[in-house]
């Protein structure tokens, strides 16, 4: 049970917080990257020893499919996460007075006017960037003391380039609380922000398991 109730806080703080940022500072790129890089490496060094700082679908998906994991443990964890992003939004839009900006990720409204397929293979790219990393930096014992640091870098890495054309989600549950509590176009465009991030873990975990995984 504890690592659930880790995984509630952990993903309860990076969507309070760091999409927090991302409202108050009108989404600047690299505030907001910042902040969601800044969480992940907070919770790494806080929650990390309890449940592994997955704070993300994604990357349980990716932990599940490398077999670190069991799928009792998947499904725990993601109702944990999912479950911490609404209690995240929820105290986000108590704080701002209103439930009409989250942080909810779109696409088609930057000046790159992102359609649908492009903002689907960007998160799809990035995830699989991101997640690859986390599979890479906490298979070896040696990384553990850096890992956090390494995953965060990682977080703000991708967000400065995923900013401009989707806002940056590569995290399930972090898209899914903000665009239904914020609803209108962020509610009918999330699906995206489902779809990508879990198609990249997927790759990345192949990825992984064929390619880097030099256990026999």
């Amino acid at each position: 049970m504890k690592k659930y109730i880790s995984e509630f806080v952990g993903t309860f703080v990076l969507v309070c917080v760091a999409c927090g940022v991302a409202v108050v500072t009108e989404a600047n790129i690299v505030a907001t990257s910042l902040a969601f890089g800044l969480v992940i490496v907070a919770m790494a060094y806080s929650i990390g020893n309890i449940s592994g700082c997955h704070i993300n679908p994604a990357v349980s998906l990716a932990m599940l499919l490398t077999k670190k994991m069991s799928f009792k443990d998947f499904v725990g964890y993601v109702i944990a996460q999912i479950a911490g992003a609404f209690a995240g939004s929820a105290v986000l839009g108590l704080l701002l007075k209103s439930f009409n900006a989250l942080g909810a990720n779109t696409y088609g409204t930057s000046q790159f006017a992102t359609s649908f397929k492009i903002a689907l293979a960007v998160e799809v790219i990035l995830t699989f960037i991101f997640v690859t990393v986390i599979l890479a930096v906490t298979s070896k014992k040696e990384h553990t003391n850096i890992a956090g640091i390494v995953i965060g870098l990682t977080l703000t890495l991708v967000h400065l380039i995923g900013i401009p054309f989707t806002g940056t989600s590569v995290n399930p549950a972090r898209s899914l609380a903000p665009a239904i509590l914020q609803g209108g176009v962020a509610a009918n465009q999330v699906w995206v922000f489902i779809v990508g991030p879990l198609l990249g873990a997927a790759l990345a975990s192949c990825f992984y398991r064929f390619v880097l995984n030099d256990k026999k």
